[in-house]
């Protein structure tokens, strides 16, 4: 765990790349399921095999949905840290659709870190989520969280 003085020093740097997620049918199936989102592309593989994608593809929020699961691997909260809350996003792109049966990873650079004052800082981290042998990501996003030290 970095402690809050290490942080400017950590600008620019990828502080780590989370394990492999299956975005198999049945994990599409239940984000479904979930919320209510049946489009077609998502569900049905026979009128999905009928698009451009070839097959169904995850919900851009299911991919999105595993940011938190991906960094619990990678990101370390501050040393100190009583708790940290998502503070959401100033920029979120979905690049590349991710098909039935892929795997997915996240990468995390932090690109800043701010001192809110009372303990508080604001840490902004750059997510690119990769799909196993593509050439472009599923997604890229500036995500900010909430560190809130202890004391």
């Amino acid at each position: 765990m970095p402690k809050p003085s290490e942080l400017q020093s950590l600008i620019g740097t990828e502080l780590g790349v989370s394990r492999w997620f299956l975005v198999d049918q049945a994990r599409i199936d239940a984000f479904a399921e979930t919320t209510e989102d049946w489009q077609f592309i998502h569900v049905n593989p026979e009128l999905a095999a009928q698009t451009p994608f070839g097959g169904t593809i995850a919900h851009g929020f299911l991919t999105l949905s595993l940011a938190s699961a991906m960094s619990y691997d990678c990101v370390k909260p501050l040393d100190g840290v009583a708790l940290g809350v998502n503070y959401g996003f100033d920029k979120l792109r979905f690049i590349a659709p991710v098909p039935a049966g892929s795997k997915i990873r996240g990468r995390f650079k932090l690109l800043s870190a701010e001192d809110k004052g009372g303990g508080r800082w604001l840490i902004k981290h750059e997510l690119t989520v990769e799909i196993e042998g593509g050439d472009k990501p599923a997604l890229i996003a500036e995500w900010l969280s909430m560190q809130m030290l202890a004391g």
